[in-house]
């Protein structure tokens, strides 16, 4: 692997900032300073220091968000203030993207990785991995209302929903979870206005096994622990 590309995966600055810091010669391989980020070495014998301390290479990394209101699920937009944008830069340099999405008024669990054969296999639709909300409702939902969520809905485009869960919240007949395994465009909001109800506020607190931290503040995020990578994995 090249030096450059090493140092930006690690965290240690964009491949722009990357070529800075070698120049100013703050970059050992082996005790040797190295200036030349084009250089190969092996992530998994050399000894690569930055500023005298050594650096561990990670490969893939992987973010748990509390999504806020008004930023959306991209990696980057002309128009408005992506997830991307709220990572410090040590984030930003290995690449990573977002886990599906999640719409823009909708807070919640939203996970960022580089690691794509664990995204593709978490959207795959033959997965069918459950995603839960907590959604707050204008209207009290009805026992004939939750009864045909779940038993799939018609919405307005002909699109036919499959089987969902729905709990009522006890003494919130107004305030629900629901679980689907899609994710089609504003799907939770257009299944409830098709028993003619409106969502208030959505978010998303769960993603198959993986649970929102309920201690992560909107717009906040923290790297998973090994036990929750190996959750997600084994969704």
């Amino acid at each position: 692997m090249r030096l450059d590309r090493f140092l930006a995966n690690s965290g240690v600055g964009t491949r722009k900032e990357v070529k800075e810091i070698l120049k100013k010669r703050k970059i050992k391989v082996n005790d040797s300073i190295i200036t030349d980020g084009s250089i190969h070495i092996d992530e998994n014998k050399d000894a690569v220091k930055y500023e005298e301390k050594e650096i561990s290479y990670k490969p893939f990394i992987y973010i748990m968000m509390n999504k806020p209101d008004g930023v959306i699920s991209a990696t980057e937009d002309d128009e408005h203030r992506t997830v991307i944008d709220l990572l410090e830069n040590k984030y930003r340099t290995y690449s990573v993207f977002p886990i599906g999405r999640l719409d823009i008024d909708t807070e919640g669990l939203l996970i960022l990785t580089n690691d794509g054969i664990l995204t593709h296999n978490l959207l795959a639709p033959n997965k069918h991995v459950d995603k839960k909300y907590y959604v707050e409702l204008k209207n009290p939902v009805l026992k004939s209302d939750i009864e045909k969520l779940e038993n799939g809905i018609e919405l307005e485009n002909g699109f036919v929903t499959k089987n969902a869960k729905v709990e009522v919240i006890e003494n919130s007949e107004d305030k629900v979870y629901i679980t689907i395994t899609e994710g089609k465009y504003h799907q939770v909001k257009r299944m409830f206005k098709a028993v003619n109800n409106k969502v208030l506020y959505l978010k998303r607190v769960q993603m198959g096994n993986l649970k929102l931290d309920d201690k992560l503040k909107v717009g906040k995020y923290r790297e998973l622990t090994e036990k929750e990578i190996n959750i997600l994995k084994n969704n």
